[in-house]
C-alpha cells in the first residue's frame, strides 16, 4: 500500500509540475510611477533633468509665485485677468501663456508675454492658422488644453479622466511606464531610445517636435493635436501623421520648398533631411536629460558639427580649410555651421525664432521666387538678394547651378 501512495504522489506532482510549465505565468501589466521614483537609481541624471525646459514649461504658481514672469499690477489693455485666474503658468524662455481652470479642463487665457521683448500680445489661434481652427468656437474659454496641449506637456494624459501622472516631460514620456523597471531594474522592462534604431529613436521626439494630427480624429467627439495612444516602443506612424505639404506652397506651417515656419516642426523638417537618412539621432546632438549648452546639445554647435564634418571629410565640406568653405573668420559668427544650414527663420512669437532642422542652405535666390528667409541676408541685414546672390557666385567652391533656381 506504501508503495501504491507513492506512486500517487509522484503522478501528482508530475502533473501539477507539467500544468505549471503549460500555463503562462502572468505578470501586472507596467503602469506610470512618476520621475521621482527614477531618482533612486539614476540620481545624476534626474538632478541635471529636472533643471530643464523640458521639467520646467508647465507651473504652477500657486506653489511657486514667481514662475509669473511679467508684473500683473501693471494694468495693460489685452490683460484682463488677475493672479487668481491663473491655475498654470506655460513657458519661460520665448513666451509665457497662462491656463485658467474651469471644471476638470484648462483654457488658455488671450494674452502672452513676449519674454524677450518684455511686452503682452494677443493669444488666440486664428482661422487659417492651425488646422483645427475652425473646429472649435472661436473663442479661447471653449478650446481646452487636454484635446489641444496636454498631451505633450505631461505624462499619461488619460483622455477619459483628464488626469496625468506628472506635468512637463517626464522620465516615462521617453521610457515608458517604469512600475516594472523599478520594482525589478533591467533593461529588458523598460525603454531605452538608445538602444532603438534610429526611426524608432526619433520617434520619442517627434511624437511633440512635429505638427500633425491623430490617424483617427476626432476622438470621442474631440479633435487632438498630439499623438493619442501612443507609447513608447510602438510606431508613431500608426497613429500620427505628418502635417501634409505640397511643394510650391506656402501654407500655415510651411514655406513653399517644404521647410517649416513655425515652431514645433523639427519633426516635420528633420525626416526630410540626408542627417535623418542616414540615421542621425536626435539622440546623436541633444541630450534631453540636460547639459550646459543651448538646447541641449552634447557640446557647442560647431565643435558637434565637425565631429562628423571637416575639411577634405567624406561628409564634407570638400574643401581644405573650413574659411574656404565658410568664406567667413574662423570664431566669426558667420562661421558657425548653424548660421547657414539651421537658420533661425521659424517662428515661435513674435521676432523671436528657432531654427530649421532640414540642414539645406537656402540661396538668396529662393528668397526672390518663394519668400523663403535666406541666411545670408539673414545676417546680413542691411544687403540685398541681389547682392548676396552676387558674392555666392564669386565663391569658387559653390555650384553656379544652385546659386540660382
Amino acid at each position: 500500500m506504501k508503495w501504491m501512495k507513492i506512486a500517487a504522489l509522484a503522478f501528482l506532482w508530475v502533473n501539477i509540475a507539467a500544468f505549471a510549465q503549460s500555463t503562462p505565468a502572468t505578470s501586472p501589466v507596467p503602469h506610470y510611477v512618476g520621475s521621482v521614483a527614477c531618482k533612486t537609481c539614476h540620481p545624476q541624471v534626474y538632478d541635471r533633468w529636472k533643471t530643464t525646459r523640458m521639467a520646467n514649461v508647465v507651473k504652477d504658481p500657486k506653489v511657486d509665485p514667481s514662475v509669473i514672469l511679467p508684473d500683473l499690477s501693471k494694468s495693460d489693455p489685452l490683460v484682463k485677468f488677475s493672479r487668481e485666474d491663473i491655475a498654470f503658468v506655460y513657458g519661460s524662455r520665448w513666451k509665457q501663456r497662462y491656463f485658467r481652470k474651469i471644471g476638470d479642463d484648462y483654457f488658455v487665457l488671450p494674452a502672452q508675454w513676449d519674454v524677450a521683448n518684455q511686452v503682452w500680445r494677443p493669444y488666440f489661434v486664428k482661422n487659417g492658422t492651425d488646422w483645427w481652427s475652425t473646429l472649435y468656437p472661436p473663442d479661447n474659454m471653449q478650446r481646452p488644453t487636454g484635446p489641444l496641449c496636454d498631451g505633450c506637456h505631461s505624462v499619461n494624459y488619460d483622455i477619459k479622466r483628464k488626469t496625468v501622472t506628472e506635468w512637463n516631460v517626464g522620465c516615462e514620456r521617453c521610457h515608458g511606464p517604469g512600475s516594472e523597471h523599478v520594482a525589478h531594474p533591467s533593461q529588458a522592462n523598460i525603454v531605452n531610445p538608445a538602444r532603438l534604431n534610429s526611426v524608432e529613436a526619433n520617434d520619442t521626439c517627434i511624437q511633440c517636435h512635429s505638427q500633425g494630427q491623430p490617424l483617427k480624429n476626432p476622438i470621442e467627439g474631440k479633435y487632438y493635436d498630439w499623438p493619442v495612444g501612443f507609447n513608447m516602443g510602438d510606431k508613431l506612424a500608426d497613429s500620427w501623421r505628418l502635417e501634409e505639404h505640397k511643394l510650391g506652397e506656402t501654407t500655415f506651417t510651411h514655406y513653399p520648398d517644404g521647410t517649416a515656419h513655425k515652431n514645433r516642426m523639427q519633426g516635420n523638417d528633420f525626416v526630410q533631411s540626408v542627417m535623418y537618412i542616414h540615421g542621425v539621432k536626435c539622440s546623436s546632438c541633444h541630450d534631453a536629460h540636460g547639459t550646459g549648452n543651448p538646447a541641449l546639445l552634447l557640446k557647442p554647435a560647431t565643435v558637434l558639427c565637425l565631429e562628423c564634418h571637416g575639411p577634405e571629410s567624406p561628409n564634407g565640406p570638400h574643401t581644405a580649410s573650413l574659411q574656404e568653405h565658410t568664406h567667413h573668420k574662423t570664431s566669426s559668427a558667420g562661421a558657425e555651421c548653424v548660421a547657414c544650414h539651421m537658420p533661425k527663420i521659424e517662428q515661435t512669437i513674435a521676432d523671436q525664432n528657432v531654427r530649421s532642422h532640414t540642414f539645406r542652405f537656402i540661396t538668396p535666390a529662393m528668397t526672390d521666387a518663394y519668400k523663403i528667409p535666406n541666411p545670408c541676408t539673414g545676417c546680413h541685414k542691411d544687403k540685398t538678394t541681389d547682392w548676396a546672390s552676387a558674392q555666392l557666385k564669386q565663391w569658387s567652391n559653390v555650384s553656379p547651378w544652385r546659386v540660382a533656381p
